[in-house]
């Protein structure tokens, strides 16, 4: 029984011996499979992370590439940036040395004219010193041979009183005093005029240097073109639209040449009339600016510009009165002022001109004690007329007759002017003789503002004349509507009423004016002359 237990205790021991290792192997063999496994996994892991890695350290020598280049730009900018500043540099001191040049050039001709003049005028008062001396000496001798004639005669004279009456012989003495006195009287006066003209020469001489000294006035003279800047030149393509109707559209609208060419960024309008110049500017601005353009939207544009452009005179003739110390203008005086504010004449703005000749005016007032308000307000005035020419040379319902000082004046005088200023207005070109001392006045004044170096310039007058005329000739044919000279006057575009000029008319209208041209006008070149004739049909759907 013992030994029994003991085989079945030997038998479980040797059982559970045989679970534990064989549980132990089991755990064993385990462990080293999943040794293996993760031995596996760490290689493959290990693989990616060095192709991560060899891929991370590719993409970092691409960046320090690219460093590299962008330092290598980065330092040529800089080296262009510094050869930009020191040529700037240069240029800048070089413009300093030009500028010390100029005005020590300047100062040394003023010295030089300043030093002429001394000697000008010394020479001058020289002059007439001695010929004062030669007078004096001329005058003495004669007066000599006077009083020895005189004495001779009296004493003739007392021989024959001796033989006269008493009545008679003082006749005689009041006849001789008579005599010498008017001789006397006579005598000095040729001396005071000559000393009051020569007194007059030199106070007049003084008094035009100091006026123009004292009036500061810009030197400008308006041209006949205006350049547009646009954003890019892909702009050019929807101004010219499709097949060049924007394009045409926008030169029959507004009477302006639109030059479009390769500069860059940049279009040129092109036309005579200024007014007209401006108000295309503004539309093409605003074109521009909403980038819709098409025939339609041309129109309404065009019309919005020509209304911001008459705001813009009204508001240059408020300025300019104010500028200039006037009040109290009438309102169609002040609106046709406005109308001065683009006009030109021989390339000098019409309304600084008014505005510089009417500060003259007050100087040289000033200088001859004369009240300086009716010669400030007539040299103001005075060129107001040229508005009023101008539009009739454009419009024919414009009719207006006679010269701009006549036109004016008479426009002043029914606006209810001093009868004075209204004088000074007509007269400052002598189509009326001047009377009054503020007619001169304005006279002087005109020429000072004119006549400033670089204030006009008469070929650009000559020009623009010349274009009035072809669009006034054309304009005074039945049924035109518009006309407008474009390219420098080379082309006529005549824009008709359908209604009352027909195709066959067109035609005949296109060759009578390019006889009427070729007879009455004088023109370099060739003139082109184009009737257009256009019908519109609108209806409104609703």
């Amino acid at each position: 029984m013992s030994t029994v237990t003991v085989l079945v205790a030997l038998v479980v021991a040797l059982a559970v011996v045989a679970a534990v290792v064989g549980t132990v192997l089991v755990l064993v063999l385990r462990e080293r499979s999943r040794s293996t496994v993760l031995e596996g996994e760490t290689a493959a892991a290990h693989e990616r992370r060095v192709a991560q890695f060899d891929e991370r350290e590719s993409r970092v020598e691409e960046r320090r590439r690219a460093l590299d280049e962008l330092a290598a730009r980065l330092h040529a900018a800089e080296a262009r940036l510094t050869a930009g500043e020191s040529a700037l540099a240069a240029a800048t001191a070089e413009l300093a040395r030009e500028r010390e040049r100029q005005q020590a050039a300047l100062e040394t001709a003023r010295d030089r004219h300043e030093a002429d003049l001394a000697q000008a005028r010394a020479q001058h008062e020289a002059d007439l010193a001695g010929a004062r001396a030669e007078h004096d000496a001329e005058l003495a001798q004669a007066r000599t041979q006077l009083t020895t004639e005189l004495a001779e005669a009296r004493a003739r004279h007392t021989t024959e009183l001796a033989e006269l009456t008493p009545e008679q012989a003082r006749a005689a003495v009041l006849a001789d005093a008579e005599a010498q006195t008017r001789s006397e009287v006579a005598r000095r006066s040729r001396e005071i005029e000559r000393e009051a003209a020569e007194q007059v020469e030199w106070r007049a001489r003084r008094m035009l240097t100091t006026v123009v000294q004292r009036m500061a006035a810009s030197v400008t003279a308006d041209a006949v073109t205006t350049t547009v800047t646009l954003a890019s030149d892909d702009v050019k393509g929807r101004i010219i639209g499709r097949e060049g109707r924007n394009i045409r559209s926008f030169e029959q609208v507004t009477g302006v040449s639109l030059v479009i060419d390769d500069t860059p960024s940049t279009v040129v309008l092109s036309c005579f009339d200024p007014i007209r110049r401006e108000v295309a500017r503004r539309t093409l601005d605003e074109l521009v600016a909403d980038g819709r353009i098409h025939p339609t939207r041309i129109e309404e544009v065009h019309a919005r510009a020509e209304s911001e452009v008459e705001a813009h005179c009204r508001a240059a003739a408020t300025d300019a009165c104010l500028d200039v110390g006037i009040d109290g203008l009438h309102p169609d005086l002040q609106e046709t002022l406005g109308r001065l504010a683009f006009r030109t004449s021989y390339g000098q703005n019409v309304l600084h001109h008014l505005v510089e000749s009417a500060h003259a005016a007050r100087l040289l007032a000033g200088e001859l004690g004369v009240d300086p308000a009716i010669a400030t307000r007539a040299a103001f005035l005075h060129d107001i007329g040229k508005a009023l020419t101008h539009d009739s040379a454009h419009d024919p319902s414009h009719d207006v007759q006679g010269g701009h000082a006549l036109v004016g004046a008479d426009l002043a005088r029914r606006c209810g002017e001093h009868a004075d200023v209204v004088h000074a207005i007509e007269a400052h070109h002598n189509e009326v003789e001047p009377q009054t001392l503020e007619a001169f006045i304005v006279q002087a004044a005109d020429a000072i503002s004119g006549g400033r170096p670089g204030a006009r310039r008469e070929s650009t007058e000559d020009f623009q004349q010349r274009l009035r005329r072809l669009e006034a000739l054309a304009l005074s044919h039945d049924g035109v509507e518009r006309a407008y000279a474009v390219s420098a006057g080379r082309d006529l575009r005549v824009l008709v009423l359908p209604d009352r000029v027909d195709d066959l008319g067109a035609a005949e209208l296109a060759r009578t004016l390019a006889k009427q041209i070729e007879a009455e006008l004088s023109y370099p070149g060739q003139v082109a002359v184009t009737v257009i004739r256009e019908s519109r049909t609108t209806e409104i759907a609703r």
